[in-house]
Order: C-alpha cells, then structure tokens, then sequence
C-alpha cells in the first residue's frame, strides 16, 4: 500500500504547540480531521454550484 501524503506540515504545528512533545499519532489524527474538512468543503462548494473552495465552505 502506498503511503499517504501528510496534509499538515509538522513544523508548523510544533510552533503552535511550542513547549509539548507531540506523538505521531497525533499528526496522523491531524491529518485525518483535515483530509475530512477538506471533502465536507468540496461537496458543500458542489452543492452550491461552484468548483471553487471558499472559507465559507470551511
């Protein structure tokens, strides 16, 4: 099976947790929740009749 591409860049986060460790499980939940907001975008967008992401659609 194909690994699958992370959607958060883990730097990034570890600036905004600052002085906790984090697991690599969290990051893989993280990218989960994301991947799920990102298809709840999509078809919300295609509902309204657009093809293009707006933060409304977040």
């Amino acid at each position: 099976m194909a690994e699958k591409r992370a959607l958060v860049v883990r730097s990034a986060v570890r600036e905004v947790v600052k002085d906790m460790r984090i697991s690599d499980e969290f990051f893989e939940a993280l990218d989960k929740e994301v991947e799920a907001l990102i298809k709840r975008a999509i078809e919300r967008a295609k509902a309204n009749g657009r093809s293009t992401l707006r933060a409304s659609d977040v």
